[in-house]
């Protein structure tokens, strides 16, 4: 049985949320840790608290994955006398790594804010303020015509979505040639002869940042020992990425209506909005934690309605002279709903690379440190 080690984890993580999207300020990835040492336990929280490494310790976890970064400013010191310190020197003493994935989860599709999106109602969600365009190759192999079928299913979970269409793929034949030399071991041909094959040629878009993932599994679903294939970067417009969300209710709701379904969905404790109860709201954008930065953004965006959090009084009157309703769900209430996605999402990554012994738990002692 595979033993997960933290640079696996990692690696996995990084695949869920690229640490290239986070936000230039930010600072994701591995806090603390031995990238060679084993990890056999992973708990899942969303602030690196002394009450949740304390869990995580007292679970014989070897990995804390977080949402928010124990490690935000760079430190002068690590002493015990310091809060950020003290909790550095509790996790490295206890063989505790912690990673974090922040703006980077924030921003990535199927990340923090599409949760957010699906859970109070959205649909049709996309970025409310792009700040970046995925960059798109395009793969083409070229494979014997038996067995394109294999290699072209094997492609397909790297393949861009056209639209409304995947799977999309352009395949034309031809023949190939190729001598194999002394020490080749050919699938097809004989070493020292000129071989032509008939050959398909296989084109399709695949993300820039998961081609060479996509050439790992070529080489491992070719039969050549050496397979023939070309990337070719592109001038076409990738996926947009960026913060927040902005999309449709299936149906229009009065803003009292959809404020109180907005806080029952979120279990928030207490909900604050700003704009007329009986205003009906249509198009919604989000903002998982503090977003009210992003008012201007659902403004232009012809928003009714920012959801988010950390709400300051003047940012409320701003809404209020914009015409723009605003819901403050609170930031811990728009976010803690992370941790069971990431753990479900980790378990899924982890048995998809063979780990199938390196459980995964949701940590339970959490709560908003405000009272209500």
């Amino acid at each position: 049985m595979k033993k997960a080690k933290l640079s696996d984890i990692v690696g996995i993580i990084n695949k869920i949320a690229p640490i290239a999207l986070a936000e230039p300020w930010d600072n994701p990835g591995l806090q603390v840790g031995d990238p060679t040492a084993d990890v056999e336990r992973i708990m899942v929280a969303l602030d690196p608290t002394p009450a949740v490494i304390d869990a995580a310790l007292a679970a014989s976890c070897q990995l804390l994955v977080t949402h928010h970064p124990l490690i935000f400013k760079p430190l002068k010191a690590i002493s015990r006398g310091t809060s950020s310190g003290s909790l550095l020197y509790k996790a490295i003493r206890g063989g505790l790594s912690v990673v974090s994935l922040h703006t980077n989860y924030d921003i990535v599709d199927g990340g923090l804010n599409d949760l957010l999106a699906d859970r109070i109602g959205l649909v049709n969600g996309k970025p409310l303020k792009v700040a970046a365009t995925a960059e798109l190759v395009k793969l083409v192999v070229f494979v014997p015509k038996a067995q394109l079928e294999q290699l072209r299913s094997a492609l397909m979970p790297f393949c861009v979505n056209q639209g409304n269409y995947r799977d999309c793929t352009f395949v034309n034949g031809g023949v190939g040639t190729f001598t194999p030399l002394a020490g080749a071991e050919p699938f097809i041909g004989t070493v020292g002869d000129l071989t032509l094959v008939e050959e398909e040629r296989l084109e399709l878009l695949v993300p820039g940042e998961l081609v060479s993932r996509a050439i790992k599994v070529v080489r491992a679903v070719h039969p050549y020992e050496e397979p023939a294939y070309d990337i070719y970067p592109l001038r076409n417009e990738g996926e947009k990425r960026g913060l927040g969300r902005i999309g449709r209710l299936a149906e229009p709701l009065p803003l009292a209506e959809y404020a109180a379904f907005v806080g029952k969905s979120l279990a928030a404790p207490l909900l604050r909005y700003v704009g007329n109860p009986a205003a009906v709201i249509s198009k919604v954008a989000l903002c998982s934690g503090g977003g009210a930065s992003l008012l201007r953004d659902a403004v232009r965006a012809g928003a009714d309605l920012l959801v988010t959090g950390d709400v300051k009084y003047h940012e409320a009157r701003d809404a209020e002279d914009a015409g723009v309703a605003l819901i403050d769900a609170g930031h811990f209430s728009t976010e803690i709903i992370m941790v069971n996605a990431m753990k479900v999402r980790l378990e899924q990554e982890l048995a998809r690379a063979g780990f199938t012994d390196c459980p995964v738990e949701g940590c339970s002692v959490e709560c908003d440190p405000f009272r209500m």
